[in-house]
């Protein structure tokens, strides 16, 4: 017979509960007495940590063997297994199961409860499951808790998708209104290559034939263009890219403006600051929103969010950068106004967020100059 299984965090949310142990479950209260529930941090779930004469306030599940296999795969994205404590419910004590840290375990960082995650980040969470979940049998450990991050960030987009205008002149047809057949992850890594059958509505009315179409799931990132409207300079990074070397480019070293993904939980205003910092050694004194969107939309998740950051660049700021951990060789050019147009007149500029955003900059170059 299974132990009933104390639950004191995420999982006491209804929807990721039902969506994680596959059925569904009812939660009685319950009571852990000498823990309390911590926040954790740079994370959005909690953590248990004894202390003499607090109480930890949750809930007890029974459920089948399938779904406490379904609860231990979900927790092992984390870094969580199964250990044996005693929990006081309606009925008196009795010993049920508890998912703490396997090894050491995150630092507790403030208090945390299940309303204010709901509200931040429940829906998030509840999108990374739905992938973590379709992993079971694939992976596991160290490979499992490695795509853990890379599917909170794909759900922070999914996220952000929800939230976007109905359009103005373009089709206002829902995405309910297409039908999957079926969907698989041919790939599942720092990225994700799906193969889905689906049709879809068709301007003409009805629904098209059934189609094959491979989609690449990648999250949301930033491109920022460094520039110092008094010194009329833009910043550029150079380094080594896998797209221009595996198509064959005979230099695949490429400039490109500061770039990088949004973390779960950050706007892409954060993320320009922080990466300006990584990969640049800026701190920046103001943003100008380009525009965000889709660059490949025909076969790509991905979305960029594109600005132009205000800044600092005298003589000698050039350098080299990068996260050690992420195997970033990163150096950077200052160039003047002229130089980057000439990048654009003969070709090397040749990304198109760069390009972008310094087509934009032409338009806007004489008012930031003005006001600086």
């Amino acid at each position: 017979m299974v132990k009933p299984v104390f639950l004191f965090g995420t999982l006491r949310d209804p929807q990721l509960l039902d969506l994680v142990a596959g059925e569904p479950v009812v939660q009685e209260p319950a009571v852990l007495y000498g823990w309390r529930i911590a926040g954790v941090d740079q994370a959005v779930y909690p953590v248990l940590v004894r202390s003499d004469g607090d109480q930890a306030q949750g809930a007890v599940i029974r459920v089948s063997q399938k779904a406490l296999d379904r609860l231990v795969h979900y927790e092992d994205a984390f870094g969580y297994d199964i250990e044996e404590v005693e929990v006081v419910t309606d009925a008196g004590p009795e010993q049920a199961l508890v998912f703490q840290p396997i090894e050491g375990g995150p630092a507790p960082h403030g208090d945390w409860a299940l309303s204010d995650w709901q509200a931040s980040s429940g829906a998030r969470s509840r999108f990374a499951a739905q992938e973590l979940m379709s992993y079971m049998g694939r992976f596991s450990g160290g490979a499992l808790q490695f795509r853990r991050a890379q599917a909170e960030a794909r759900a922070h987009s999914r996220v952000e998708a929800t939230q976007m205008p109905r359009p103005q002149v373009g089709t206002d047809i829902p995405a309910s209104e297409v039908q999957v057949k079926s969907q698989q992850a041919d790939h599942a890594g720092y990225f994700v290559t799906e193969t889905i059958q689906l049709r879809h509505p068709t301007f003409q009315g009805g629904l098209s034939e059934e189609i094959t179409r491979e989609v690449f799931v990648a999250a949301e990132a930033v491109i920022l263009l460094p520039y110092d409207p008094v010194r009329d300079r833009i910043l550029l990074v150079e380094q080594f890219r896998m797209g221009p070397w595996r198509r064959g480019a005979t230099y695949p070293w490429m400039l490109e403006p500061v770039a990088g993904r949004v973390d779960p939980g950050e706007t892409p205003e954060s993320t320009a600051r922080r990466e300006a910092v990584e990969e640049a050694g800026l701190t920046l004194r103001g943003l100008e929103r380009i525009g965000s969107g889709y660059p490949t939309p025909g076969y790509s998740t991905e979305y960029f969010h594109v600005f132009l950051g205000l800044c600092d660049l005298p003589d000698g700021i050039e350098g080299h950068h990068g996260e050690a951990e992420e195997h970033e060789d990163i150096r950077t050019h200052v160039l003047d106004w002229a130089q980057a147009e000439d990048l654009l007149s003969r070709g090397e500029a040749d990304n198109m967020p760069l390009v972008l955003a310094l087509v934009w900059l032409s338009r806007e170059r004489s008012r930031l100059r003005a006001t600086a």
